[in-house]
């Protein structure tokens, strides 16, 4: 009976999941009734089985007869395996109830980021805050220290892929710096932070964001000068010896994943600007960065194997389809999705397979 509910209430939560992809991106409220996007008919309660109605109207409208979507069966079905899987792996409670939310989330940013190659941070924020009060409150999955820990590590590290990635995409040229906080602090975080330790690495951040928001300006240090030096920092840890580089490299990731993570929640309480602004060659949005500093709250260290994991499908996926550009979200859903319920046996078997265990 475990099994039955899971996959039915995965497959109702689905339903409510393909509400969400659908009118999420377009500020629509989550409330009020279904309407069929073509015609706009109110849709009756036999429109709306998961699944079941998509087979018996064969995937038409029942009253303008136009093509329904094979995304929304597709979104329910998977929900509704994802949670049965859950219902292998944890008895009904508090914690198989969390593992649910997790996925929910999960898909719903994967979709929403096909269809407009942007993560909400709605979503992306409402998944890494419950992982924090989660582990805060029950210690599932991880002890609140290893959640908290894992976020600004997975963030601060993404955050440095996509700004070493668009320092190379803009040919080593400076890029233009955001007022009174953008990825230049956390850049400028993560050099001393490597240097002095995260927390002080962390202050120096945010003395420049408040003194960027103070002047108006951009009081910050090049990417230039700061992207060159931070592999230096971690060589010194290196020459110093003993733990020297775990503590640098540590520092580097925490202080520029929380300067990450303050950051971009800043910018999704400030009021999006109305002037047109000059678009620069990315590697990486920080959506993608938030999403990472969620999946470390939920994986920890896993949360490195869920980025290797995304990288290989997203590169698999790019050659099959010769695309050059795709949302990476997915393939961080996919990965974070594996290394939950598969991480640890993966790890165990490529350390055998090393002849290392």
């Amino acid at each position: 009976m475990w099994f039955l509910f899971a996959l039915l209430l995965g497959l109702a939560v689905g339903s409510f999941v393909n509400v969400v992809i659908h009118r999420l991106p377009k500020g629509e409220g989550l409330g009020g009734r279904s309407r069929c996007p073509h015609c706009g008919h109110t849709l009756s309660p036999s429109d709306l089985v998961p699944v079941l109605s998509y087979l018996a109207l064969r995937g038409r409208c029942r009253y303008c007869k136009a093509p329904i979507s094979s995304r929304y069966p597709l979104v329910e079905g998977l929900t509704g395996g994802l949670f049965l899987l859950t219902a292998l792996y944890f008895p009904p409670g508090v914690e198989a109830l969390l593992v649910f939310l997790f996925l929910a989330f999960l898909v719903a940013l994967a979709f929403i980021d096909l269809d407009t190659q942007e993560l909400p941070d709605g979503l992306t924020y409402g998944l890494l805050f419950l992982g924090l009060l989660a582990a805060g409150l029950l210690g599932f999955p991880l002890g609140f220290g290893q959640a908290l820990d894992g976020a600004l590590l997975a963030a601060g590290l993404l955050a440095l892929v996509a700004g070493y990635g668009a320092f190379f995409l803009r040919r080593f040229r400076e890029g233009k710096p955001e007022v009174p906080v953008g990825s230049h602090q956390v850049h400028m975080a993560a050099l001393f932070g490597a240097l002095l330790g995260p927390g002080v690495g962390m202050a120096l951040a945010f003395l420049s964001w408040a003194l960027s928001a103070r002047t108006g300006r951009p009081v910050v240090l090049k990417d230039r000068i700061v992207l060159p030096l931070l592999p230096l920092a971690w060589a010194l840890g290196f020459l110093l010896g003993g733990m020297g580089y775990v503590q640098a490299l540590q520092g580097s990731l925490v202080a520029a994943g929380g300067l990450a993570l303050a950051g971009g929640l800043y910018w999704a309480f400030r009021a999006p600007s109305l002037e047109p602004e000059e678009e620069e060659p990315v590697a990486m949005g920080y959506g993608d960065v938030k999403l990472m500093g969620a999946l470390g709250a939920w994986l920890g260290p896993y949360a490195l194997l869920a980025l290797l994991l995304a990288a290989f499908s997203g590169a698999l996926l790019g050659v099959l389809f010769r695309q050059r550009t795709l949302p990476f979200g997915p393939h961080l859903a996919l990965g974070g999705v594996v290394a939950f319920f598969y991480g640890e046996a993966l790890v165990r078997a490529y350390l055998a397979y090393l002849g290392v265990s």
